[in-house]
């Protein structure tokens, strides 16, 4: 009897749990190609295939719908960088945040363009975010990086520039997506054009911190 109540449960977490996904995933796509204030919660319910009611019961406001949106795709975002650790290479350790980061742009190319939106908004409902879990976040991968300078295992470069310089040469593919294919007539979808794209990105960016 217990087992079966155990098993009952867990299958209403997992469909809840599914629910609330599919909530998010609509809700991307519409925020991100309509805006925050162009998508309606009739239209995410829609796309989600549940009720206006349903969703609310999950998230009670538009503005809580969008801040979940944007906590998501910030955890999808810093992944790569929270498995940077100070026991890695240097050299290698960046190539494959590189690499990582290319992947983010290539497989979620829509939450990179919806966190773009909020940044040049002034991040009106991500600014507590920012300025606490990331902040602390960037200041540990930083010091890391800090003491591989230090240590003499990579040039002497600030750790704040090079994260800041690996986040705009990687996510550009993401956010110009449009302009990159009008320049190149090819997208991060195309598994030549992503290999040469990740070690163009690569080369240039651990020739300028390898130490000489």
């Amino acid at each position: 009897m217990a087992q079966e109540a155990a098993k009952g449960a867990s299958k209403r977490k997992r469909a809840v749990s599914e629910k609330r996904q599919a909530i998010l995933t609509a809700a991307l796509d519409l925020f991100s190609r309509l805006g925050f204030h162009g998508a309606r919660l009739e239209q995410v319910a829609e796309l989600a295939g549940v009720s206006k009611t349903n969703l609310l019961y999950y998230y009670p406001s538009k503005e809580a719908l969008y801040i979940a949106v944007l906590q998501q795709i910030l955890d999808i975002w810093l992944a790569p960088l929270k498995a940077f650790r100070e026991d890695f290479a240097p050299l290698a350790a960046i190539r494959e945040y590189i690499r990582l980061k290319m992947e983010v742009s290539r497989d979620h190319p829509q939450a990179s363009k919806l966190f773009c939106q909020e940044m040049l908004q002034g991040a009106p409902l991500l600014k507590a975010e920012l300025t606490g879990s990331l902040k602390t976040l960037i200041d540990d991968k930083s010091a890391i990086i800090a003491g591989w300078v230090a240590s003499g295992k990579l040039a002497a470069v600030d750790p704040h520039h090079l994260i800041f310089m690996i986040w705009a040469s990687t996510q550009h593919y993401a956010d110009f997506a449009t302009q990159v294919e009008a320049v190149t007539g090819a997208t991060l979808q195309d598994e030549a054009f992503f290999q040469r794209a990740v070690e163009n990105v690569q080369h240039m960016i651990i020739e300028g911190i390898r130490v000489r």
